[in-house]
């Protein structure tokens, strides 16, 4: 089974073709970042008219990079939602156009379902039930996977997502865009015990990480006068920012994998290549017996791999989309 995937739901356009739902022959990513850079952050009108721009051309080295034509694909799977509206739209016409000129199947694909899968691209696979834990720039949510396309969502960020407080934090220091990997390379030299910053914990499984980068913008204003800014202060500054971000993450991975049964853990999303994130999540994961498992970074971020490879399993139910598939910005799963 050939599956030519595309997703667009944000500021990466990518096309890949995935065989039987597991072997990835081919996972093209064309980034808009260095075109929102200059703005800290994305501007929904640029990153849509990129999409236009290179989605053709993406989806043609796809098809080259794995090898087979138009003809070998089985079905046309896309991402529907959550997203930017521009953006979804440019990747759901196309898949529309190639699909009805085809006459296969069309797949629409959960964004965040996508990035679950991303845990299914690897031989070590995790069993279910267990707990998802999706964190991005636009999604931070806690979702228990029972089975193949069966999901509860635990809980989900009430305000900024992690990934998001993290581009904050760094326009606001001035350290650039995107923040994540920023951060997280410039932590590695500070002290996360510097600033003790609260860990805020609403009830259930819901996050909230506005607070936590509200205290940083506090901190640095009533230091602005007396504090020079060097490396050190930063490093030490970020590290305890992200520190105060993992350590609410981890606990309540592992509190949702106690209450619901579950042997493991997986990480998925963006931030999900947060070197802090996986080491303190594994870590605590062991000192609970509890298996953890992270996708390779390649498959962390926005990517049409994971889109193809959860597109799989709905191939095998029947579960395909009419040619009426529309974007839907805030899509549940």
């Amino acid at each position: 089974m050939l599956i030519l995937s595309i997703e667009t739901s944000c500021d990466e356009t990518s096309a890949a073709v995935v065989k039987n739902g597991s072997e990835v022959l081919s996972n093209v990513v064309a980034s808009q970042v260095e075109f929102h850079k200059k703005y800290g952050g994305i501007v929904p009108e640029i990153a849509s008219r990129k999409h236009i721009e290179v989605i053709n051309p993406i989806i043609k080295e796809a098809l080259d990079q794995a090898n087979i034509t138009f003809n070998d694909v089985n079905a046309v799977a896309v991402t529907y939602g959550p997203g930017l509206v521009g953006s979804l739209l440019v990747g759901i016409c196309a898949a529309k156009a190639i699909a009805w000129s085809l006459g296969v199947p069309l797949i629409g694909v959960n964004h965040l379902e996508g990035h679950i899968y991303a845990n299914f691209l690897t031989q070590n696979t995790p069993a279910f039930p267990f707990i998802c834990l999706i964190v991005s720039g636009g999604h931070t949510s806690l979702v228990l996977v029972k089975d193949h396309g069966k999901y509860e969502t635990l809980g989900r960020t009430r305000d900024d997502a992690a990934g998001e407080a993290y581009d904050k934090v760094a326009r606001f220091l001035n350290l650039g865009y995107p923040g994540g990997p920023i951060i997280d390379k410039l932590a590695k030299e500070g002290n996360p015990n510097a600033v003790r910053f609260t860990r805020p914990m609403p009830e259930g499984y819901d996050f909230s990480f506005s607070g936590i980068k509200t205290a940083v913008v506090n901190y640095v204003n009533k230091l602005q006068e007396t504090a020079t800014f060097s490396r050190r202060f930063l490093a030490d500054l970020v590290s305890s920012f992200q520190q105060a971000v993992v350590d609410v993450l981890v606990e309540k991975s592992i509190r949702a994998a106690r209450a619901y049964n579950c042997e493991s853990i997986a990480l998925a999303g963006g931030v999900a290549a947060n070197s802090a994130l996986r080491n303190r999540l594994e870590t605590k994961a062991k000192e609970n017996e509890l298996e953890v498992y992270t996708p390779p970074v390649k498959y962390c971020t926005d990517n049409a791999a994971m889109i193809g490879c959860a597109a799989c399993y709905k191939f095998q139910d029947s579960k395909f989309s009419d040619l009426k598939l529309s974007p839907v910005a805030n899509a549940k799963i």
